[in-house]
């Protein structure tokens, strides 16, 4: 019957539910096979014979505790071959004629040290996206768990008065992978709140994960969608609705007019979400920017700029006295 088991098409894990009680030691059946553990508890015990049941019920019992061990998704290949390395020692121990009660017991101790030194999944960031970070393997039932988080992120409601500027954080409270993270950005125009994609088109210019438009017209009331893709796979999708409000007092616009008409400067009728270039001021605000290096790179720059106007006064003066 052992030989009709082992070469049954039925998977060994089913098998083995019903022989060796699997929801009490689940890291075990994830990571060995029937066949080994069967050769183990023969091994020590024989074939066949009362001694044998005993053999697979010090098993069950000894790898009690790790029913419902949880590692991360990314930890099983190494838990595996811990198993592997593990199931080798009880065959040389059965084969020098040791003692299931004892070998057994030990087997686990080591494995549930090996299980604590792993380090844990990381928690699960609400709302949204697909945080592969976080994915998790359960011993109990031999499947991996993601958070059940939906890819949509609630919309965030942004308003802007007509001629600012209006600025867009693609960002996730949870951890991204390192490599290959590419943003596409959408826009759903005519003041239209929706999470549909149906209502999006593209924005082909916009990269990166930080965006704006300048300056905001009515024409840019509605919803951006910022996607955040790994490998081009989607790992989350923001959503930003823009609303703008009226423009300023009449007096202000006419100064902004003429002050654009001297820098012969005029503002694009379409929507345009480029890439955030900050300015000279706003770098400086960072809290990173004022560091050492750049402090020394300042000092030089007003010395030199303190030194030219000085040469240049001097010029001057010795110019205009030649010259009387």
């Amino acid at each position: 019957m052992a030989l009709l088991a082992q070469d049954s098409a039925v998977p060994c894990a089913l098998v083995a539910l019903t022989v060796f009680r699997a929801p009490a030691w689940a890291c075990l059946i994830c990571f060995t096979s029937y066949k080994e553990r069967t050769r183990i508890c023969q091994i020590f015990a024989g074939i066949q014979g009362p001694e044998l049941e005993k053999c697979q019920e010090a098993f069950s019992s000894a790898f009690a505790d790790l029913a419902d061990i949880e590692i991360n998704y990314d930890d099983r290949s190494h838990l595996h071959d811990a198993f592997t390395q593990m199931t080798h020692s009880l065959q040389e121990i059965a084969a020098a004629q040791g003692s299931f009660n004892v070998a057994f017991p030990d087997a686990a101790e080591k494995m549930r040290k090996v299980i604590m030194k792993l380090k844990g999944a990381q928690a699960c960031v609400p709302p949204c996206g697909f945080q592969d970070v976080a994915r998790r393997f359960l011993c109990y039932g031999c499947y991996s768990k993601a958070c059940n988080f939906p890819l949509d992120c609630p919309v965030q409601d942004l308003t802007v008065t007509r001629g600012q500027q209006a600025k867009f954080s693609c960002t996730v409270n949870f951890q991204l992978p390192k490599e290959e993270i590419t943003y596409s950005w959408k826009f759903a125009g005519g003041g239209l709140r929706t999470q549909d994609q149906s209502y999006f088109r593209d924005i082909p210019r916009a990269q990166g994960y930080l965006a704006r438009i300048r300056p905001v017209q009515p024409t840019h009331s509605g919803t951006f969608s910022c996607s955040i893709l790994h490998d081009q796979r989607p790992v989350a999708r923001l959503y930003f609705f823009l609303n703008v409000t009226s423009a300023p007092p009449r007096g202000e616009i006419e100064l902004q007019v003429s002050f654009r008409k001297a820098l012969r400067w005029a503002p694009k009728e379409t929507e345009t979400l480029e890439p955030w270039r900050p300015s000279l001021g706003e770098l400086l605000a960072r809290p990173e920017a004022l560091t050492p290096g750049n402090q020394c790179l300042l000092a030089a720059l007003a010395a030199v700029a303190s030194a030219s106007a000085t040469l240049m006064v001097w010029v001057f003066f010795r110019w205009y006295f030649k010259g009387n």
